[in-house]
C-alpha cells in the first residue's frame, strides 16, 4: 500500500475545499503528510474538521489565499474560470488540477474499487468501506457525503483496497484505473454536460474501458439502461463481468427482500451459496447497493458469508435517509434525492418505515437545468407523498434559464393529483410543515442543497 505524496502535490491549494469531494481529498492528502491549504465561501463543520487536521483554511476567495509556496491548485467542475484565486494560479502559471485527477493520483499503487452509477453511489461505496474495515482489511476510501460526522468522508487506511466514488457528471470518472468496478444503474442527468442517452452510454464505455486488464465489473441486471450497457460491452476477454439483481439471469441474484421498518433484510445467492443479512435503511434499492458491494468485494477476494454479515455494519451516511430526530410524535428523515428516480425510491422505502402515519415531504429542486428536463418527472414522484412543499430552485453552480422555476414541479405534482403547496422561502417551511403534520407522520426533507438545514428548525417548531 503507498502512502506517498504524488509528485507536484507536496503543498496543494483547494478551491472549494468544503465541498463533499474536495474535502476528502484534501484529508487524504493530509493524511500523507502534505501541507494542504484551501478556501470556501464560507465555513462549515466540514472546514473546522480539515482545520483540525492541521490543513490552512480560509473563508472567502481571494488571490492572497494563495501561498506564495503552493505547488498546485486543485479545483473542481463548479470553480469559475474568474474566480480570484484560479486567475492568481494562472498568474503564477501553477499547474491546475481537476480532483478526480488528484484522486486517480492516490490510487496508483492501490487496489481500487470504483463505484459508478447515476443513482447510488455514495451510499454503495460507504457500505464496502464500513463493511471492509469492520473486516480489520483497513481500506482506504474517497466517498461523496460523510459517514457519520463531518469529516468521515474520507480516510487513509494501511491495506492495499481502495474505495472509491466515481462520478459521471463530469466524465471525471475517465481518469480513473480500477481493479474492480460497480455500475449501479445507467439514467440521463446532468444536462448540462450530457446531451443524450447515447453521450452517456459512450461515457460509461470509457469509464469500463479503464478497468485494469483481467479486472472486474459488477452491473446492475434489472435497470434497463445498465443491461443495455451491458449488451454493449460483450465481447471484451480481458474483463469479467458479475451481474447482480433480482433478474433470472443475474449472477448475484436476490432471491429475498422483506422490510423489517426502517431496514431490511436480503437473501442472495452467490457461486451456489445463499446468504442472509440485513440492511440499516429501507427500500428496494438501498438492499441492492448493499448486493452490488457484496459482490464487488467478492471480486476483489474478500470471503463472501464474512463480507455479507459485515455489512451489516453499516448504519447509514448522513443524506442518505437520514433520522434527525422526532417531537410531537413526527418524525424527520433527511434525503439527498433529488433525481426523479432517486425521489420515487426513497418515498417508496419510507412509506414502509410509515406505517399508519402520513409521509409528508419538503423537497427543494436542484439545478435549473435538471428542473427544466425532469421537472414533470419530479411531480409525478411527489406523488407518492400523501403532501408536499416546495422550494424554489437551488441553483448551485447555475445561472437562472429564463420560465424555469419550481412551479413546473407544483403543476406536473398537481396534474398527477398530489396535494402540494409552493413555499416561497425556506424560513416559512417550519411553521407550514406544523401546520400539517400530526403525531405518527414522517417528515422527509428532501433535495441536494442547503434543504438538509431545516430539519433541525422543523423539529424545534414541532416541539414548541
Amino acid at each position: 500500500m503507498t502512502t506517498a505524496i504524488p509528485p507536484g502535490m507536496e503543498r496543494p491549494h483547494f478551491i472549494g475545499i468544503g465541498g463533499a469531494g474536495m474535502s476528502g481529498i484534501a484529508k487524504l492528502l493530509a493524511g500523507r503528510g502534505a501541507a494542504v491549504a484551501g478556501s470556501d465561501s464560507r465555513a462549515s463543520e466540514t472546514t473546522a474538521a480539515l482545520t483540525a487536521l492541521g490543513v490552512t483554511t480560509h473563508v472567502g476567495h481571494r488571490a492572497e489565499h494563495l501561498a506564495g509556496d503552493a505547488t498546485c491548485v486543485v479545483v473542481s467542475s463548479a470553480i469559475r474560470q474568474d474566480n480570484p484565486e484560479l486567475v492568481e494560479a494562472a498568474r503564477r502559471a501553477l499547474p491546475v488540477i481537476h480532483r478526480a485527477e488528484a484522486l486517480a493520483a492516490l490510487l496508483a499503487g492501490t487496489r481500487s474499487i470504483a463505484v459508478a452509477g447515476t443513482h447510488g453511489k455514495t451510499t454503495t461505496t460507504s457500505m464496502l468501506a464500513v463493511a471492509l474495515t469492520t473486516l480489520g482489511l483497513s481500506p482506504s476510501y474517497a466517498i461523496g457525503g460523510d459517514l457519520d460526522v463531518p469529516g468521515s468522508n474520507a480516510a487513509q487506511g494501511t491495506g492495499d483496497l481502495f474505495v472509491v466514488e466515481a462520478d459521471e457528471s463530469d466524465r471525471s470518472f475517465h481518469h480513473f484505473r480500477p481493479e474492480v468496478a460497480i455500475i449501479l444503474n445507467v439514467e440521463l442527468d446532468h444536462h448540462a454536460n450530457y446531451a443524450s442517452m447515447d453521450e452517456i452510454y459512450d461515457s460509461f464505455e470509457t469509464f469500463v474501458a479503464g478497468i485494469r486488464p483481467g479486472g472486474t465489473l459488477v452491473i446492475n441486471a434489472d435497470q434497463e439502461g445498465a443491461r443495455k450497457l451491458t449488451a454493449r460491452l460483450a465481447g471484451r476477454p480481458e474483463l469479467t463481468v458479475v451481474t447482480y439483481g433480482e433478474a433470472a439471469d443475474a449472477d448475484v441474484r436476490v432471491t429475498g427482500l422483506r422490510p423489517k421498518g426502517l431496514t431490511s433484510e436480503v437473501t442472495v445467492e452467490l457461486g451456489g451459496e445463499k446468504l442472509t443479512f440485513e440492511v440499516s435503511v429501507p427500500g428496494r434499492h438501498y438492499a441492492h447497493n448493499a448486493v452490488a458491494a457484496l459482490a464487488a468485494g467478492v471480486a476483489a477476494g474478500v470471503p463472501a458469508a464474512a463480507l455479507a454479515a459485515a455489512l451489516a455494519s453499516y448504519t447509514g451516511v448522513r443524506r442518505r435517509l437520514q433520522f434527525k430526530g422526532e417531537a410531537g410524535g413526527v418524525r424527520v428523515i433527511d434525503s439527498y434525492a433529488h433525481h426523479p428516480t432517486e425521489m420515487a425510491a426513497d418515498l417508496e422505502a419510507i412509506r414502509d418505515g410509515a406505517g399508519e402515519g402520513r409521509v409528508l415531504v419538503v423537497f427543494q429542486p436542484h439545478l435549473f437545468s435538471r428542473t427544466r428536463e425532469l421537472g414533470a418527472e419530479m411531480g409525478r414522484a411527489l406523488a407518492l407523498a400523501d403532501a408536499s412543499l416546495v422550494l424554489e430552485i437551488y441553483p448551485a453552480r447555475e445561472d437562472p434559464i429564463p420560465g424555469v422555476t419550481s412551479a413546473l414541479i407544483v403543476d406536473a405534482a398537481r396534474r398527477h393529483g398530489a396535494e402540494v403547496t409552493a413555499v416561497p422561502t425556506r424560513n416559512a417551511v417550519p411553521d407550514a410543515v406544523a401546520g400539517i403534520a400530526g403525531p405518527g407522520d414522517l417528515v422527509l426533507t428532501m433535495g441536494a442543497g442547503d434543504v438538509t438545514e431545516l430539519g433541525p428548525l422543523i423539529l424545534g417548531r414541532l416541539a414548541a
